[in-house]
């Protein structure tokens, strides 16, 4: 695996710096707790509390039973219980018996979409590695439906949505999806010794950042129709879509950086070839993410989304921007060792500690406003373990193999 030395001082040759990381990932785990409704894992406000008619949904469900496992396999007492409840959740209440797949939330209804059955591969993955009884058979299914309804061969990328009987699909691909079926399929090929999702997570990559990305002068392309055609005007209308929002998103670019870069290690550590572009479109993303979004519109932070001509469309500062961009920070210090990543690394995490982590009530605030105030416009509460977690436990591992895999090695 290709890596570099890292500069003089560096943070992450800090003992207390990796304290410091490890301490904060303890204090966001006992928060999560009280997510747990009967059928499965539902959002919390911002005290941390349940609110009233609280539901399952699947994107919380799977996101914090991959979290709990990450836990259970550092060997934090307490949490295999909380991964076991989640995978019932995700062969009960939430499982579609008759069609198969996975709905959105417990009230069983709405169209099956590529993004959250990515999520559900990354759970049982994750509770495969941790060891819990019934998660083998949970990821086969998880794999069977990734195969026969979202996959598409052809198009070396995921579908992205059909109905509940996988009769109609929707006529449009999101580049968001198929990026956290990139890391699904990196967690994949670690649980199942398949190098196959990684080839494919390798076509996926090549589409939607060689391809589109790098044309852009490395700005990810969020939105097309049915035959990858660009819809720059996607959610003109509503630009704050927290999922599908108009533009550019910064955050996204940060996370691909990313995964670039594990891909390239993954690869590499299977003996398959890396393509050069990897390291170079990981640096492109990172630092035109950078020089668009930090200070854009003269406050600190990043700005959740840009317009086509790099400038701030919709100026919350979220959570998960800043999670994502000290992790591709860390990972870009590493392959590199350049003291740019280490500057913006720095920047990042002051940034968090100053502005995210919320000490008194628990959490990271998960909205900001544009006067780095606490906000709820775009993403009300605390629902999301996830984006923060991973950002303590990321700069302390190495780039491959995932991070489950890579717990359980230390």
């Amino acid at each position: 695996m290709k890596t570099a030395e890292l500069p003089s001082g560096s943070w992450l040759h800090k003992p207390a710096h990796m304290a410091w990381l490890a301490g904060e990932g303890m204090r966001l785990l006992p928060f999560a707790w009280a997510s747990r409704v009967d059928e499965g894992f539902a959002p919390l406000d911002a005290s941390g509390h349940l609110p009233q008619h609280a539901c399952a949904e699947l994107i919380h469900t799977t996101r914090m039973t991959h979290c709990f496992a990450l836990a259970h396999i550092q060997g934090i007492p307490g949490y295999a219980e909380l991964v076991d409840h989640g995978l019932a959740a995700l062969q009960g209440a939430l499982h579609d018996a008759e069609f198969g797949g996975w709905f959105a939330d417990a009230t069983r209804k709405g169209d099956k979409s590529a993004y959250l059955h990515a999520f559900v591969a990354l759970a049982a993955s994750s509770a495969v590695v941790a060891g819990r009884p019934v998660a083998p058979a949970l990821l086969d299914e998880a794999i069977a439906v990734l195969e026969t309804r979202f996959w598409s061969e052809e198009e070396g990328a995921l579908r992205e949505s059909l109905s509940h009987d996988w009769q109609q699909e929707e006529a449009y691909r999101g580049a968001n999806s198929n990026m956290h079926a990139t890391e699904a399929f990196l967690a994949l090929a670690d649980a199942t010794g398949n190098t196959v999702w990684l080839l494919r997570a390798l076509r996926i990559a090549e589409r939607l950042i060689h391809g589109h990305a790098a044309a852009s002068e490395h700005v990810v392309i969020e939105h097309f129709d049915h035959e990858w055609r660009p819809l720059p005007d996607y959610n003109d209308d509503n630009r704050a879509d927290p999922f599908r929002p108009y533009g550019s998103t910064p955050g996204h670019s940060f996370e691909w950086a990313r995964l670039l870069l594990n891909l390239e290690a993954a690869l590499e550590h299977a003996g398959l070839a890396a393509p050069g572009w990897l390291l170079e479109d990981a640096c492109g993303l990172f630092a035109k993410a950078c020089r668009d979004a930090w200070h854009a519109d003269g406050a600190p932070g990043l700005v959740y989304s840009l317009d086509w001509a790099s400038q701030p469309v919709v100026r919350a500062r979220l959570h998960w921007v800043h999670a994502e961009a000290s992790a591709a920070a860390a990972a870009l210090l590493k392959r590199t060792g350049a003291s740019f990543y280490e500057g913006w690394y720095r920047c990042f995490w002051e940034f968090s500690a100053s502005h995210l982590i919320d000490l008194q009530n628990g959490s990271w605030h998960h909205e900001l406003n544009s006067e780095n105030q606490p906000a709820s416009s775009i993403w009300p509460g605390k629902p999301d373990l996830y984006h923060a977690y991973q950002a303590v436990l990321l700069p302390r591992l190495p780039l491959t193999p995932s991070l489950a895999t890579a717990l359980i090695a230390m």
